[in-house]
């Protein structure tokens, strides 16, 4: 075959393109265990984060089997489920989309107990959206179920110096003191206010300035997600 023919040229492309396929995919079938692995210590290092048990990804295993001492999965009506997904493994995203298909009565919700100086916490997962993409977190409440111990947040792609300020510890470190209940012990969360909010005021943070829709995303995640967990902390509570 003349080597300088278009044949020979598409044949060469051909054949390049289906060793590099086969490369590559041989490479994610060996890498999917340690990628797997690395995604597990990064979430046990983020419910860490909520708790302020800041750790590296050599000790976050040991530290998470130490103080995360129980684990819970509980369903619509705050009832504890067993013998399915243990709670780590439950997809919160996949959970909160089961409304979606009018499957909200099966919704599952994890949830995670941590003993620290003697001290119970309680740590939430909690997922929404913002300007460009999904944001996350994990909210961590005190004994009394109400007030906010610490929280985590991240984010997929949210804008440097705007929506992406709600990873930074200015912006995380205002929920710490802050209630979920009022006075009445009804649920009202917690809000991210335009233009600040007043040190009084218990149930608000400042939003990140130039980031309302970011900001918005977060009041809305916070408030949706913890109310699933509201019908089991009244149960624990009574």
């Amino acid at each position: 075959m003349d080597k300088d023919s278009n044949k020979a040229t598409f044949l060469f492309s051909g054949v390049m393109v289906v060793i590099i396929a086969v490369l590559l995919s041989v490479a994610a079938i060996s890498l999917g265990p340690y990628q797997q692995r690395n995604v597990r210590i990064e979430k046990m290092q983020n419910i860490l984060t909520s708790v302020s048990i800041i750790t590296n990804p050599m000790e976050a295993e040991k530290l998470f089997a130490t103080y995360i001492t129980e684990q819970i999965v509980l369903n619509k009506k705050g009832e504890a489920v067993e013998g399915g997904a243990p709670a780590f493994d439950i997809d919160l995203k996949k959970e909160l989309d089961k409304a979606k298909t009018g499957n909200a009565d099966k919704e599952l919700f994890p949830l995670f107990i941590c003993h620290k100086d003697e001290k119970s916490y309680y740590i939430i997962p909690v997922r929404g959206k913002g300007l460009w993409g999904p944001i996350w977190g994990y909210i961590a409440l005190e004994g009394d179920m109400n007030t906010v111990y610490g929280v985590s947040f991240g984010h997929k792609s949210e804008t440097p110096g705007l929506g992406a300020e709600i990873e930074t510890e200015k912006f995380q470190n205002q929920f710490t003191g802050k209630k979920i209940f009022d006075e009445k012990g009804q649920f009202v969360s917690i809000k991210a206010v335009k233009g600040g909010v007043s040190p009084e005021n218990t149930h608000g943070v400042d939003a990140v300035s130039g980031a309302t829709i970011t900001s918005d995303g977060v009041t809305e995640m916070v408030k949706r997600t913890l109310s699933n967990y509201v019908p089991y902390f009244k149960k624990v509570k009574s």
